[in-house]
């Protein structure tokens, strides 16, 4: 993981992000229980047993295997087992619960809170099993994570990460031929299996956000994923597709994820087809290096579209800028700007 990504950016959003986007990926169970605590914290309890878990994490772990059967890198799993047996109405709900107490935290309580192999600054909660006890005691810091602007948009990128991840684990595609495709006009990202069947994965938005700290690519204000919201931050090519017959000379594709960002909806009215000014070429190129560190499959799209190296893939993205800037006359800068960066 970069450290840029915590030490630039300390906020307790930034730490619990890096959490999703860099943690190891052996299995899933991290993100059913970011989902667990999410949901949790309503109830305004600052101590939460394995049993008050057990139910929305399982819950979580059960909707995932309907769609998708692999959750693991293990081989075999007793609690995936004991969810498939519940699927199959083998188990009751009540047995499935007791089952998970037992047996979905074996790791992912000591794992979850440890990124590159240590602690997240502000932990969010501590373990707590002494004298037969087996629960965790939430902290400040998830507390007043629940109160930032940007903690509505947290549990549709916990589940958009954990979409990216299965979709890939399932179609067992080589990583050098793995490509997640951009569907426009449903802003979805998809793949295709052997067989050249769509899998949709997540929208663009869920996926895209925690890349950018839930911030305007270009004016760092903060955006936000709800369905249906007149607020809701809008997709840009960050080199405008109107080129995109320039690029593709070029074998570049405009609409990779690459070239995809988020952004205020006020904001990108007023970009359109444009070309941003130079700086936020940098910008790009360090959000597109978060995703390569984040490991499958959105980081061997990109290296697969922009280049094996740094080196390469800083070429390619200068390459392409000079295109699009030769078909623009003017580098376009936003009105709103706030000091920031990913």
């Amino acid at each position: 993981m970069s450290t840029k990504f915590q030490i630039n950016d300390p906020s307790l959003e930034s730490q619990w992000r890096a959490l999703i986007l860099f943690g190891k990926n052996s299995a899933t169970y991290k993100f059913a229980f970011a989902k667990a605590i999410i949901e949790l914290l309503d109830q305004n309890k600052t101590t939460l047993t394995l049993e008050d878990l057990a139910s929305p994490f399982a819950r979580n772990i059960v909707a995932h295997l309907k769609k998708s059967d692999k959750q693991g890198n293990s081989s075999s799993s007793k609690f995936l087992n004991t969810c498939r047996d519940f699927i199959d109405c083998k188990l009751s709900e009540d047995q499935l619960i007791q089952e998970t107490t037992k047996l979905g935290f074996v790791n992912v309580v000591d794992a979850f809170q440890n990124v590159n192999g240590g602690i997240v600054t502000d932990p969010f909660y501590h373990k707590n099993y002494v004298e037969g006890k087996k629960e965790i005691i939430l902290t400040d810091s998830i507390f007043k994570l629940k109160e930032t602007l940007q903690f509505i948009n947290l549990d549709q990128e916990v589940e958009a990460r954990w979409n990216l991840v299965e979709t890939a684990w399932n179609l067992q595609i080589n990583p050098n031929l793995l490509e997640v495709k951009h569907d426009a006009l449903k802003e979805e990202l998809f793949m295709e299996s052997d067989f050249m069947r769509r899998i949709n994965m997540t929208t663009v938005r869920d996926a895209l956000s925690g890349y950018q700290k839930g911030k305007c690519f270009y004016s760092y204000q903060d955006i936000f994923l709800n369905a249906g919201s007149p607020q809701i931050c809008a997709v840009d090519h960050f080199l405008p597709h109107l080129n995109k017959k320039a690029h593709s000379v070029e074998e570049a594709n405009i609409n990779g994820v690459w070239n995809l960002v988020l952004a205020d909806p006020k904001v990108n009215i007023a970009k359109s087809s444009r070309v941003p000014h130079r700086r936020f070429l940098e910008r790009l190129y360090n959000r597109n290096e978060f995703y390569i560190e984040s490991k499958h499959p959105l980081a061997e799209t990109i290296v697969n579209q922009t280049g094996k190296t740094k080196e390469r893939r800083r070429l390619f993205l200068q390459q392409q800028y000079n295109v699009a800037l030769s078909h623009s006359i003017h580098e376009w800068t936003p009105s709103i700007e706030i000091p920031g960066t990913f």
